[in-house]
């Protein structure tokens, strides 16, 4: 089986609101850091850890935080664990992680969105 872990991160905070790169890579390790430690039991994630060599990961953005709290209210409809993580003490939404999933299952939730760049 084949699992991907999709990551989705505000493209405004660089492009906007001036956040250096180093502080937009933080966002994406803490979301994917606290979605991958809340399903550790989850039987993708272990089989997703087993293989460390042969990780699958998508960086994908959204353009603002209107259209990430958008799709993490999409994937909490279809029951897609994720995690979004909320920057404090700013208190604002900054990125989603994803648990890995097989790609066909979170796909078609994503696929609008571009890769990071």
């Amino acid at each position: 089986m084949s699992l991907v872990q999709y990551v989705i991160v505000r493209s405004d905070l660089m492009k906007t609101l001036n956040w250096p790169l180093g502080a937009l890579i933080a966002q994406c390790c803490h979301a994917t850091t606290a979605v991958n430690h809340l399903f550790k039991e989850d039987p993708e994630t272990i089989e997703y850890f087993g293989d460390l060599e042969n990780m699958h990961k998508v960086c994908l953005e959204a353009k603002d935080e209107t259209e990430l709290v958008k799709i993490s209210e999409k994937l909490k409809e279809n029951d897609i664990k994720f995690k979004l993580w909320i920057e404090q003490p700013e208190n604002i939404p900054t990125c989603l992680a994803v648990k890995p999933y097989k790609k066909e299952c979170v796909h078609p939730f994503v696929k609008k969105l571009k890769l990071l760049k």
